[in-house]
Order: structure tokens, then sequence, then C-alpha cells
């Protein structure tokens, strides 16, 4: 991919407009950061990723060679900024971290490349929202640790071979789909993460709230971790909403009653589902029989964005077996049906029978 500048030349205009868009990480400044774990013995779950990946990690360090590229998929909120965090912090190197839409004009990524060290890693958070002149640029850096550029114009453009440090770059994506098949192959190591167990996150909730000072019984933080989607962010948050109202309304200790009031009183459900979670499925339910309905219709008829449904939503109801996705559309399944404590109409028994 060649990138084409005026007389001056690119790199000199670099020079005085430095990208600021990248950063280090710095794991005490903000909430989400002050509870990130460093290394794996303190990040929870995800226990096969973790077993790979301290072989990798340990076989890049005898080799004393860069890590391939990584690319984390799967459902947001299950830690992929958090594990490329403790490869960095394993590896002794920096992070930088972007994420894809900051990333608008050739001169963004371009300018973060030329800044990399040898050795550093490269976040790129949402990789699949990379527009194609980006990803085309990450090419040869991604193979070849090389960017290749053509100054000035017509007669007198030359073009230029300039050799990058190795780095490794460390994509992460809620949908792995989206990726062009030249940008996936280019990773040599690519891992899905998975929901978390109840019982690891409520591992998950007692080690946060050890680190914020918070008083949980352990009863108490299984009850959190019951609602929290499988997610362990929605878990860090919960423990946050829930100490408010244990401080206020209680005596400042979290167990399961108290919890559970907490959550009652933010309106998410023993399954983790929340308001807009239930008017979902009452709207399939109530105003298209159950389904199936279009995801389009469903975002216009709760006022959504659609890829709010699909992202934030969806991923969870299907995994808890409340939702069905089907060629014609969503469905609410026989489970769905009995959460909301409503009766499965005859005519969609005999439907989902002929499915299943």
């Amino acid at each position: 991919m060649a990138i084409f500048s005026d007389d001056e030349g690119f790199i000199k205009k670099e020079k005085k407009n430095p990208i600021i868009k990248s950063e280090t990480i710095e794991y005490d400044n903000t909430f989400e950061n002050s509870i990130r774990p460093k290394d794996f013995e303190s990040y929870i779950g995800q226990s096969a990723l973790k077993e790979t990946l301290k072989i990798t990690l340990e076989a890049a360090k005898r080799r004393d060679k860069t890590l391939d590229h990584m690319l984390f998929y799967g459902p947001p909120g299950l830690g992929k900024t958090t594990i490329a965090g403790v490869i960095a912090a394993q590896m002794g190197v920096e992070i930088r971290i972007t994420s894809a839409p900051a990333l608008e004009r050739p001169r963004d990524i371009i300018g973060i490349l030329m800044s990399l060290k040898g050795g550093e890693i490269l976040f790129i958070d949402e990789i699949h929202r990379l527009n194609k002149v980006a990803e085309e640029i990450l090419y040869p850096a991604m193979e070849d640790f090389t960017l290749d550029m053509t100054t000035g114009k017509s007669q007198t453009a030359k073009t230029l071979r300039i050799p990058l440090p190795k780095f490794t770059l460390i994509g992460a994506t809620t949908k792995a789909g989206e990726l062009s098949s030249p940008l996936r192959d280019r990773f040599g190591i690519i891992h899905r993460l998975e929901f978390y167990t109840v019982e690891e996150l409520a591992s998950v909730v007692k080690r946060t709230a050890k680190i914020l000072e918070i008083d949980i019984t352990p009863d108490g933080a299984e009850a959190i971790a019951l609602r929290s989607r499988g997610t362990p962010r929605i878990a860090n948050r919960l423990i946050k909403r829930v100490s408010d109202f244990a401080l206020v309304k209680y005596d400042g200790k979290i167990d399961k009653n108290v919890a559970n009031e907490s959550l009652d009183a933010l309106k998410i459900d023993e399954f983790g589902l929340d308001t807009t979670d239930r008017a979902l499925l009452n709207l399939i339910i109530e105003k298209y029989d159950g389904g199936p309905v279009g995801v389009e219709t469903i975002a216009a008829a709760l006022s959504e964005d659609v890829r709010t449904i699909e992202d934030v939503c969806e991923p969870y109801l299907l995994q808890a077996g409340l939702l069905q996705r089907t060629p014609r559309g969503r469905k609410v399944s026989p489970e769905g049906y009995r959460h909301l404590g409503k009766r499965i109409p005859s005519e969609q028994t005999k439907l989902f029978e002929e499915i299943l």
C-alpha cells in the first residue's frame, strides 16, 4: 500500500503533528485499570487460554523473539484488553492501546507504527472496524515489518520501504466473522474467550471487593455472580452498585440478602436480565407471537440501535437459551417463556418440536 504526500514529505509532517490517539497502559489511574490483573496468577477464568499463552510466552522468551501476532475474539467484557495487558507485563514490554475507529486516516496508523520500539505490543480494539486503507498498511507491517511509502509528486515521486522494529499486534473483536480473510490469516494465534462460570465470577467479585475494601460474604459474592451474565465487566460494575446500597441502606456489609435486594431494586433479575433484555423478549412474545422477527424490526420497536441488540443483548440471551436465531429471524425459546412466566402457545410448541 503506497501512501502519497506532498513535497514536504510525510515523515516531516508527522513530526509536526504527533499521534496522540494511542496510549501506554497505566494500571493505577482509573477504577477499571486499578482492578486489572497484572499476571496470569491473578487473572481469573479462561483456564485453557492461559495455559496455552504461558507456553507461547515462555517459548518466545527462550528463543529471544517477539511473539506472533494474536487475535482475541468473543462477546464484550470478557477480558480481551486485560489479557493483552497481562501478556505485555509478562514479556516485560510496553503496550500501546488504540481502537480501530480512532484510526481514520493513513497517517494515524503510520504514526503509531513508526513510534513503536522493538518488542512492543500494539493493541487494536474492535479491529473488525478498521478501514480498508489502514488494513492494507498493516499487511506488510505484520508480515515483513516494513512500511511502504511514496513521497513527492509526478516525476519526482519516490517509493520508500521503511523498516519497522519487530512488534506484536494484538487485535480484539466482538465479530471475528467481519474481519477480512487477508487480515485474519496474518494472525499466528487466534483464541476465543468464553463466558465465565458462576464460580469464576464469584472469585472475580471477591477479588474486586478485596481491592476496593468492600466487606462481602461468600454467598453475597455468589449472588452477584449469578446475575452477572457470565461477564467479569458486569460483575465488577454490579459490585460497585451493590456496595452503594449496602453503605446507604444497610450496615455496609454485602451478604446474600443485601445483594439480592439491591439487584432487585436495580431491576436485574436472577438470570442477569435487565429492563432492555426483558423488553426484547416481551416484545417478540406479545407483538410477534414469539417470532420469528428480524433484528431491524426489534431494534426499531425498542428504539435501540441494531448494534446494541446484536452486541449487547443477544449474545447472553442466546448463550442462556432464552432466544433462538433462525434463518427467518429471532424467536423466544421455551425457556424464555418460562423465565418470563408466560404460557407457551400450543402452535409454538409444535413449531419448537419441528425445529428440534
